[in-house]
């Protein structure tokens, strides 16, 4: 009885229909199901007019739902975009030091959208973005098992020696980094170009795992992620991933919406990090 009261849908043993709450507001696009967990139980979603308090909750099309008093938009077909994130820029929706989000920089007639994982604010390249939530979770999931390829310079000389530890998997301040695909590309002066490729990406892996080797990391671009190719995509742009090649590399059953255009693309007055608007 006191899951019933807490839920307060009359639950029983059984499984009821729907899908968990945070999962439908997830797949709303309101946000990851993890941050919509913490919104539940920040009081901020109401099922039937009563207010929830847990996410162990299922929910169908018949139960009325709000957040922050609102209702829950009928969900989006989902969609994924392409955005080469400059450098200067953090992957948040807002930053506590007041710094600029790559949200601050994204087109404006995009919808509500979501980083799939991110990169941090030196960093610059291929970050995928979605409006559906379950998508986002999908993608980040370490089964997923996406390579995930970066083109990295170094400040000094590299050796195929220097690089085994990498390779095999290294353990700093008691966290251990899967082993890691690095080549040598070129030496440049003081400074060489490696190509990094890893499936499980944390914290400033690759810089921290070069400075254990002796190298320091002065540049670092991503430039794919699983099937997704940075290529020609300049700096700030953003593209829509066309529906069918989503759902193939994906899987889902869910239908895309397809990109209304082949190549949309950042709104080029919009102001870059430290710059002035550029003049089209």
């Amino acid at each position: 009885m006191r899951r019933q009261r807490r839920m307060g849908i009359g639950m029983t043993d059984k499984t009821p229909p729907g899908d968990r709450i945070a999962k439908v507001l997830a797949r709303a696009g309101v946000a990851s199901r993890r941050e919509a967990e913490r919104m539940i139980e920040a009081g901020r979603v109401t099922v039937n007019g009563k207010i929830i308090d847990s996410p162990a909750l299922n929910v169908t099309s018949a139960h009325v739902i709000t957040v922050d008093g609102k209702p829950l938009a009928e969900p989006e077909p989902p969609r994924i975009w392409m955005y080469h994130k400059p450098t200067g820029l953090v992957t948040t929706n807002r930053d506590e030091k007041g710094r600029e989000t790559v949200f601050d920089h994204l087109p404006k007639e995009l919808p509500r959208v979501m980083t799939v994982g991110r990169l941090d604010l030196n960093s610059e390249g291929l970050l995928l973005l979605t409006n559906d939530g379950e998508v986002k979770r999908k993608l980040e999931l370490p089964a997923t098992g996406w390579l995930r390829r970066y083109r990295v310079r170094v400040n000094g000389k590299p050796t195929d020696d220097m690089l085994v530890p990498l390779r095999e998997g290294i353990t700093l301040d008691r966290e251990t980094f899967q082993p890691m695909e690095v080549s040598i590309d070129r030496q440049q002066g003081a400074n060489a170009w490696l190509t990094v490729s890893l499936r499980e990406g944390k914290n400033r892996e690759i810089r921290r795992a070069m400075e254990a080797v002796g190298l320091t990391v002065n540049r670092l671009i991503r430039v794919s992620y699983g099937p997704f190719q940075l290529g020609q995509l300049k700096s700030g742009e953003v593209e829509e991933i066309r529906g069918r090649v989503v759902r193939d590399q994906l899987g889902l059953d869910k239908e895309f919406k397809p990109a209304t255009t082949p190549r949309p693309k950042v709104n080029r007055r919009r102001k870059p990090p430290g710059g002035k608007p550029r003049r089209q």
